[in-house]
């Protein structure tokens, strides 16, 4: 079989093409392409397989300077022996390769493949990728040749979906004349058809014999109405309340909570991370983004009375009381649930072990799962049996050997009862969250997860693949609007070099999970896989991080500034007695008695046993005062720089708000100038091309992996080079109204473009009806410049008002408004919390945080409101996010 491959491309000076094809189970295959005239460039191939795959790349002086992110793919019938294809370069952010995905085959539900007829005397097969989130749509070819309808659209030439999102076409064109033509979408029951804007596309007559020209068309170039639109409910699982619950929210609420989503016309759910997160039975464990297993699903969510066992009658009793008592409390109640579950799984499973251990489903799950079940069952074996999550004080298997670990839970060690009970719990989590998703999936709504950048310092995966991440290292965020002192997750960094070598397995796996269960993801902080906020081990708060990778400060730079760099004057607290009387008057004795020492010249330094937050917070887990502890916390930070050994050199990096900090003050004029200038270039100028760079090694190669919808969670202080890199692989940025990307208090939806998600709060921020009481001054100016109304704004956010905020952030071009509960909510009077400060999931800046938030009513109560569903499904059909 002969291949000729056409390609249109404007190359630059010395610069030169050529295609790569993919052969599995052997090495890829590299041809050069020919330059013609007019930008055209051709190979010719004998090929002798019936698929093909195959990507464009651009060279310089041997070198790849640019590539196709997404592959072409290509089926070729027995019937031709000879093809001339005419492709276009694949762009990823064209629609069809971020919306052919999982939500569109989840809308298009049970989906028909259809067949398209390829003969040998046809000239001209037409193949085009277009997602169309109707099923009574059609794309249709409308061009100037008879055969393509002569311009009518009634005659225009139908196509077929030969698979989601792909449409075929094969015809006999015998007018020889160039052939100009559009592609268009006919709605199935009208027989109207609406043509792609732009202007027309090319092709050319075909006077061979026996050879079929392929036009393999791309970027479909749809109206604004006719792209996938949808409206969607944010609610975490535990926060679902039905009687049927044990004081939580269990994957079993998902279906009926489906129904009402449905009903009011809301396609997407999306919830928080549903992995385990149990590291020390206590409520700390609620905090839902350190998972112990970025595989395993959480017990939290695992329904008793849904399992295949049943409890004997006097536990059945008990059980029920308790679900009562739990149920009437205003918010999850976490070390009581998980204290009763634990009770009732394992009753279950020493009643019925010899059952469960012969359930072929349940051999057949850990068989298909043992690459990360075993170890994560060990794991939690290893971790009740010690007492802790941290395996460096275990007293065996401190180190993952997976052979030892094998040999350690054998049927006939005594452990092993705990270890099948762990991996009995994970296959009834998963038959439980399957079931669901597959309802949910029944009526075409789709779920959207949340994806942690980070993963928990004693988790499964950091005993198993500790090389993958930088255990001395902590993770977080600067300060932002969350937090005036930063973040400091306590998670390891990621050794991205270390990933990169096997390309990106650890993430391609961990998205392979995901989608089991997911049609759309939620990358948390996806500015982490440009840069990380880093702190050393013996830092408590984020202030004291600084950015990685980086282009660090040298001594060499210091001194090109004219800045007298000093490393003890730059890079140690700063400490004279003027400043430790201003923070710490009449206790200024006890200070200089306990934490510090004279360093002379009116200069002091911390003792050595307090000379890190680290330090200092170990003394106060043990003798408590918190404002005491910040305060020292704060002097420990009043440094100009971070040092770094890198690469046996000594670098610097500029702490941040480095000109508010107290030794800012008190450096000369002329020095404070040049120290501001070089911050402000560090932190705003000289990282954007290595973090720009550094997203797109990562980034295309684990998307590709994946066929979610992906959203990034681009929030807190943001780099010029995220929204290009999101623009450039079509993923979807959030837009939450009162942290605008500008240096505005709030940004208009209106202004949304499609590439977006929307919403009026996130769970990390506090509700509407709470933030409209934060602040007067930025209430009144919403009220009077967003809201367009006249007087003072109430002091209250009325049902009224808060229904026109919501229609603001319906009503405009983003793919996705997703709104939280609470929001939905509070546009109607009776159906509001009556205590607005008791529905905030999470505030950042408090560490770590109760994440106990429950709706205040029940699920079945949103069912029964009639008049409040008809207005949420009114708003949605208005919007076109149906």
């Amino acid at each position: 079989m002969k291949l000729t491959f056409n390609l249109h491309y404007n190359t630059k000076f010395g610069e030169s093409l050529r295609i790569r094809i993919f052969q599995e189970g052997h090495a890829d295959q590299i041809y050069p392409l020919t330059y013609s005239e007019g930008g055209n460039w051709t190979v010719d191939l004998d090929y002798f397989s019936r698929k093909i795959s195959y990507c464009y790349q651009v060279t310089c002086d041997g070198k790849i300077t640019d590539e196709e992110l997404v592959n072409h793919c290509l089926s070729f019938p027995h019937t031709i022996k000879e093809y001339r294809i005419f492709d276009f370069w694949n762009l990823k952010n064209f629609p069809e390769n971020y919306l052919t995905n999982k939500v569109l085959k989840n809308r298009l539900g049970d989906f028909k493949a259809e067949k398209v007829t390829i003969l040998r005397s046809h000239t001209h097969y037409f193949r085009l990728e277009a997602p169309l989130y109707s099923d009574l749509w059609q794309v249709v070819i409308c061009g100037a040749p008879e055969e393509l309808g002569n311009w009518d659209y009634g005659k225009a030439l139908p196509m077929r979906q030969t698979k989601s999102g792909l449409w075929e076409a094969s015809v006999l064109i015998e007018d020889h004349t160039d052939i100009q033509y559009k592609y268009g979408i006919r709605d199935i029951r009208t027989g109207n058809t609406e043509l792609e804007w732009g202007a027309n596309r090319f092709a050319v007559s075909n006077e061979e014999e026996d050879v079929l020209y392929t036009l393999s068309d791309h970027n479909f170039r749809f109206k604004s109405h006719q792209m996938y639109h949808a409206a969607g409910v944010a609610i975490p699982v535990f926060s679902l309340r039905s009687s049927r619950g044990y004081g939580v929210g269990e994957f079993a609420d998902l279906i009926e909570f489906g129904n009402w989503s449905s009903a009011v016309n809301l396609s997407v759910i999306q919830v928080l991370p549903i992995n385990d997160t149990t590291a020390t039975h206590t409520w700390t464990d609620s905090y839902p983004y350190a998972a112990v297993s970025v595989y395993a699903l959480h017990p939290l969510y695992l329904s008793i009375d849904r399992l295949p066992y049943g409890l004997s009658a006097p536990l059945l009793e008990k059980y029920g009381e308790e679900r009562a008592k739990l149920n009437e409390l205003p918010s999850v109640d976490y070390e009581r649930v998980m204290q009763g579950k634990w009770f009732y799984l394992k009753e279950l499973f020493t009643e019925n072990k010899e059952q469960i251990a012969k359930d072929r489903s349940f051999r057949r799950f850990i068989r298909n799962n043992e690459e990360w079940l075993v170890p994560y069952a060990a794991f939690c074996v290893l971790r009740d049996k010690y007492g802790t999550p941290n395996f460096n004080l275990w007293k065996t298997h401190r180190k993952y050997i997976p052979g030892k670990i094998e040999l350690s839970f054998t049927p006939k060690s005594k452990d092993y009862g705990s270890f099948l009970l762990h991996q009995w719990i994970q296959y009834e989590l998963h038959r439980q969250l399957t079931e669901a998703v597959d309802y949910l999936h029944s009526l075409r709504i789709s779920i959207k997860g949340d994806l942690p950048i980070g993963i928990y310092r004693y988790s499964v995966e950091a005993w198993t693949e500790p090389h993958l991440f930088g255990m001395d290292y902590q993770a977080g965020a600067p300060p932002d609007q969350f937090s005036d002192l930063g973040q400091n997750w306590e998670f390891p960094t990621y050794n991205w070099e270390q990933m990169k070598l096997d390309g990106y397995r650890w993430w391609k796996d961990r998205f392979k999970a995901l989608e089991n269960y997911f049609d759309a993801m939620r990358i948390d902080h996806i500015l982490g896989f440009f840069r990380i906020w880093r702190m050393p081990s013996s830092a408590v708060q984020g202030i004291l991080g600084y950015f990685y990778p980086a282009v660090p400060v040298t001594e060499e730079e210091f001194g090109a500034r004219n800045i007298p760099f000093d490393e003890v004057r730059y890079c140690q607290p700063y400490i004279n007695l003027e400043i430790l009387e201003e923070i710490f008057g009449e206790g200024l004795g006890y200070i200089q008695s306990k934490f510090i020492t004279e360093a002379g010249g009116g200069h002091y330094i911390f003792k050595t046993e307090y000379n890190t937050q680290r330090k200092i917070k170990e003394y106060f887990d043990v003798y408590p005062d918190d404002a005491l502890r910040d305060k020292l916390y704060g002097l420990c930070a009043n440094v100009l720089f971070l040092k770094e050994e890198k690469d046996d050199e000594t670098v610097y990096h500029p702490r941040f708000n480095t000109d508010k900090t107290d030794s800012f003050k008190y450096l000369a004029e002329k020095e404070q100038t040049a120290v501001y200038e070089l911050y402000l270039d560090y932190f705003y100028s000289r990282q954007e091309d290595l973090w720009h760079k550094s997203a797109m090694e990562k980034l295309p190669q684990i998307l590709n992996s994946t066929e979610m919808l992906i959203c990034g969670e681009d929030l807190g202080l943001v780099p010029d080079c995220v929204p290009v890199v999101l623009q450039q692989l079509g993923i979807t940025a959030l837009k939450v109204q009162r942290m605008p990307a500008d240096d505005i208090p709030f940004y208009n939806p209106k202004n949304a473009g499609y590439m977006n998600v929307v919403t009026a709060s996130s769970h990390d921020s506090s509700t509407l009806r709470q933030w409209w009481q934060e602040d007067r001054s930025v209430t009144e100016k919403y009220f009077r410049e967003q809201l367009i109304q006249r007087g003072t704004a109430p002091s209250e956010l009325m049902p009224p008002l808060a229904e026109i905020i919501m229609k603001q952030h319906l009503f405009n071009d983003a793919m996705l408004a997703i709104f939280p509960l609470q929001e939905f909510l509070g546009t109607d009077q009776e159906l509001k919390n009556p205590d607005p400060d008791s529905e905030r999931i999470n505030d950042p800046s408090v560490f770590p945080h109760f994440w106990n938030y429950r709706m205040h009513l029940e699920i079945n109560k949103l069912q029964e409101s009639e008049k409040f569903n008809k207005k949420i499904s009114d708003w949605i059909a208005a919007s076109n996010r149906i």
